[in-house]
């Protein structure tokens, strides 16, 4: 756990150090947040706030682990190579999402075909790596030692995995700080869980890696907690979402990402009851406005009470997600 803190720690400062330098260049270049006309008046004053600023916690996660290798602290195995693959593409894909928008001057970055099928070629490197890593296609549920073996279709679980939860972390980053604080414990939870992992070729690497990102999130939230100086964008949300799906995958903890990622996985299901209900019906809706996190603003309450809420939710569900998968 030593080496955990002390990654941590390193991220942590990076992190912030990025922040400092990078923030006032995309102020300065005017990389600012287009916002929904159909937002409340107070995320109206929002419009400037630079976005792109997973820019910041993904350098410094990279930085980390670079630092780190030469310090013989953590090896480049196979599986951590794999869950950087994740990393970084999905960062990439965000990050050309982040500037189509900003370029385009509007909402209308990548289309939903080309972000799509650019998550689900990602997906499918993934799961060819995942395969040629000598691992089953099986659900555990380590608790109760019980493996399904699902064969090929695993194949699309995989890809499921990925791109939901990608899609989730991107919807859910709609208040300052509301993602990144709900990725903050999810990623300390796994760090745990993945130390618990001894079975796992490189468990311990990829720990490591969860307490950077840990650190490099912690750091961004210095300049994301409400009032936001910079948004972490679609370059942050869609690769903070398919890299803990990665990790979950790896570590043979898939449905327990279900827990670990409570508020993710409520604010997906709030958007799509909110659609099909609304077709359903032909224009009644459910929720003032989906994602659910905005149906409560719209209800009165404050984004930062909402944000503690949804925080203090993701830390019941880690907490539960810890004892089951770790204690028990």
């Amino acid at each position: 756990m030593t080496k955990s803190s002390l990654a941590t720690m390193i991220s942590f400062f990076i992190s912030i150090t990025i922040g400092i330098i990078l923030i006032p260049i995309l102020k300065r270049k005017k990389q600012e947040q287009i916002i929904n006309e159909y937002l409340l008046k107070e995320h109206k004053n929002k419009k400037e706030t630079p976005t792109m600023g997973g820019i910041i916690f993904i350098v410094a996660t990279l930085m980390s682990i670079i630092l780190l290798f030469f310090m013989n602290k953590i090896k480049m195995s196979y599986n951590l190579m794999t869950i950087l693959w994740t990393f970084i593409s999905y960062g990439l894909i965000g990050y050309l999402d982040d500037f189509l928008i900003i370029k385009n001057k509007n909402n209308k970055g990548l289309k939903y075909t080309e972000k799509l099928l650019l998550q689900i070629i990602v997906a499918i490197v993934f799961f060819y790596l995942f395969m040629k890593g000598e691992n089953e296609p099986l659900l555990w549920i380590h608790t109760l030692n019980i493996r399904i073996n699902i064969g090929v279709f695993y194949g699309f679980f995989i890809l499921f995995m990925l791109v939901a939860g990608s899609n989730a972390v991107n919807l859910t980053d709609g208040l300052d700080g509301l993602a990144g604080g709900l990725s903050v414990i999810a990623f300390f939870t796994f760090g745990l869980i993945t130390w618990n992992a001894g079975w796992l070729y490189g468990y311990k690497d990829i720990a490591i890696f969860c307490f950077c990102l840990v650190g490099a999130i912690l750091g961004f939230l210095v300049f994301n907690v409400n009032p936001a100086k910079v948004f972490m964008g679609d370059t942050g949300s869609l690769c903070l979402g398919a890299t803990l799906s990665a990790v979950a995958i790896l570590t043979r903890h898939e449905l327990l990402l279900i827990v670990i990622g409570i508020v993710f996985v409520l604010e997906t299901i709030s958007v799509i009851l909110q659609v099909t209900y609304f077709k359903l019906t032909k224009g009644k809706r459910i929720f003032k406005m989906t994602p659910i996190h905005h149906d409560l603003e719209k209800r009165g309450m404050k984004e930062r009470d909402i944000v503690k809420l949804f925080w203090i939710i993701g830390l019941i569900g880690s907490m539960i997600s810890i004892a089951f998968g770790v204690w028990i």
